[in-house]
């Protein structure tokens, strides 16, 4: 029984800073990216509990555009999980109902990669719940990337600049369309934002814990909803 159930839902939007793969592995002498295995098996698990709590939207950091500075060793084997998962899904859409999308600037990934992701995205995209990677994924880059392409409209002639609101900016970004998330968990014991959903955040509550990413487990994330719960949100108000 989830520790909440008996007072409120669950957020309809979750997001994870999936991190401590890495520590988890030096910890018990294995290479980075067992760690990174182990962790991608949390992330099956952990999508599944959402499911079960109702919980429809699912967003997490699965590589971030300064990322590509850790070894290609590790950063292979990083993608090679990601393309395994997305033939996992895409051998059997059926067997996980979720809708997979994306967030970040894909051009930089293969173009075997690119063309998985397009797959995924089509194949999924009638399911309700969501689940998006965000994926060469940068909170500043998101939103630089938002501004040139609205720039571009304008001098295209198909937007004006004096209408720009927070309402159009944001049909700009990757989460176009998808509601804030209420919550966003940190485990691992580290206690900053790392670049992550800079604009969708504003108003998010934030959890930080003190466990691994590989150990965390359903308990954990019905911890992190109780402990939402506890908090008074009122957004400017008073």
């Amino acid at each position: 029984m989830a520790l909440f159930e008996k007072k409120q839902p669950a957020p309809k939007h979750i997001a994870i800073i999936m991190d401590g793969n890495g520590r988890w592995a030096k910890k018990r002498g294995l290479p980075r990216n067992a760690g990174h295995k182990e962790g991608a098996e949390t992330l099956r698990r952990i999508a599944e509990h959402c499911n079960k709590l109702g919980i429809m939207t699912l967003t997490v950091y699965a590589f971030s555009t300064e990322n590509w500075k850790r070894s290609e060793e590790e950063v292979a084997g990083i993608m090679r999980l990601l393309r395994d998962y997305l033939l996992e899904v895409l051998s059997d859409v059926k067997k996980s109902p979720v809708r997979v999308c994306f967030y970040g600037d894909l051009t930089r990934l293969t173009p075997e990669l690119q063309e998985l992701c397009a797959r995924a995205e089509r194949e999924t995209a009638h399911y309700e719940h969501q689940l998006n990677f965000c994926l060469n994924y940068g909170g500043r880059d998101e939103i630089v990337r938002a501004a040139r392409a609205f720039a571009a409209d304008v001098a295209a002639g198909r937007a004006e600049s004096g209408d720009l609101t927070e309402e159009v900016f944001e049909k700009y970004l990757d989460s176009a369309g998808v509601p804030d998330p209420e919550l966003i968990i940190r485990p691992s014991g580290e206690m900053r934002t790392s670049n992550f959903l800079l604009w969708q955040s504003a108003y998010s509550e934030y959890v930080f814990m003190d466990v691994l990413w590989p150990d965390f487990q359903g308990k954990d994330l019905d911890a992190a909803i109780a402990e939402y719960h506890r908090r008074n949100r009122r957004f400017g108000g008073v």
